[in-house]
């Protein structure tokens, strides 16, 4: 089989989180806060249709091509997805993890549909029906220049969405679901709740409204919904609600919930 062969490109080219959700499926995943090759392979064994790696609060940097492609590796040998967040929606940050063969990421902490725009842009080869902002290079995306019709390919298969944490964006929501190519919106009910002046209370009333507000109004513009699963029944409620991605858990967590009570149980044996 030669390299530029169609089983070749299949095989690197197809974003599966982003075609489930333009299929109206749900995608679960799991945020790996140990940022380890390893444990990618093991949520793909298991099945998961993303890995979340969030690089806004730990982890490498966006721009560490290497530390990304190795966890990019895992993933396409375990058959998932990765979805990547970016501390802020720098165009450059954006690009420069896109090059990396990144497919799914998400932009933190935007407050106006201006900076969507610039961020979903920024990704892209051509643009609302003008040129984008995303540069040519042969990067590991293009399997350094080996894919065949890599520009057509990666502004089909890239998935752009944004973090809605600020109550700036809240009250621009519409703006901001508007804005061409916009792939998600994920709503951070945690950080929402402590730009509202409620930390910790994520189940505050003012801060429910919020997210009630953008669900609401991403439903009515058909942008897929994005969030945090606090347990099974809450993971129900939030597909019986429209959301299409959703975290489930994270690696820390489940090996505390998976092993804290053994030392209490038997530490004195």
């Amino acid at each position: 089989m030669t390299p530029d062969s169609d089983a070749g490109d299949d095989r690197v080219r197809r974003n599966s989180l982003r075609a489930t959700v333009e299929d109206g499926g749900v995608a679960l995943g799991v945020l790996d806060d140990l940022y380890s090759p390893e444990m990618v392979e093991v949520y793909g064994e298991l099945g998961f249709d993303f890995v979340w790696h969030d690089l806004e609060h730990a982890g490498p940097s966006p721009r560490d091509a290497d530390a990304l492609a190795g966890l990019l590796r895992a993933a396409e040998l375990a058959g998932t997805e990765l979805l990547i967040r970016v501390p802020s929606p720098d165009p450059a940050t954006i690009r420069k993890a896109l090059d990396t063969g990144v497919r799914n990421l998400f932009v933190s902490h935007v407050e106006s549909a201006e900076e969507v725009r610039r961020a979903v842009e920024a990704a892209r080869f051509s643009y609302d029906g003008a040129p984008g902002k995303r540069g040519f290079a042969n990067p590991r995306a293009s399997r350094w220049g080996r894919t065949r019709d890599y520009v057509e390919v990666e502004d089909r298969e890239t998935m752009i969405g944004v973090t809605v944490e600020e109550p700036a964006a809240v009250e621009e929501i519409e703006e901001i679901l508007s804005v061409p190519e916009l792939g998600f919106v994920f709503l951070g009910p945690l950080d929402l709740a402590v730009a509202m002046g409620h930390p910790g209370e994520p189940d505050h009333p003012e801060v429910e409204e919020a997210v009630g507000t953008v669900v609401s109004a991403a439903r009515d513009s058909d942008v897929a919904i994005g969030g945090l699963g606090f347990g099974e029944d809450d993971v129900a409620e939030k597909i019986d609600d429209g959301y299409q991605i959703l975290h489930t858990g994270s690696t820390t967590a489940a090996a505390a919930g998976a092993l804290e009570s053994w030392p209490e149980r038997f530490g004195d044996r």
